[in-house]
């Protein structure tokens, strides 16, 4: 399953990026996330249902510096090119 995310609230210069691929390790989710230039986070992720449930539970409120006001996510269909790994891409 792939999912694009969307994070509002504190999430930039406190080190959500990183928080965000650290999960995606621990939950064994690839994809990639970067900073929004409206202040946000988005990012896709794709791995099996329980993996992306886990993911995105621990996205929404792990962080101990972020405030996370808003999580949205939309199923999208999987690429044909799958990713290996989870990455953070440069500012939108």
């Amino acid at each position: 399953m792939r999912l694009s995310f969307r994070i509002s609230g504190r999430v930039q210069g406190v080190g959500y990026r990183w928080f965000v691929k650290e999960a995606a390790a621990k939950h064994a989710v690839s994809g990639w996330v970067r900073n929004a230039l409206d202040g946000g986070v988005e990012g896709e992720a794709q791995g099996g249902v329980p993996a992306l449930d886990g993911f995105l539970k621990e996205i929404k409120s792990g962080h101990p510096w972020a405030k996370v006001d808003e999580a949205e996510t939309q199923e999208m269909l999987d690429s044909e090119t799958a990713e290996k790994d989870f990455h953070i891409k440069p500012t939108a």
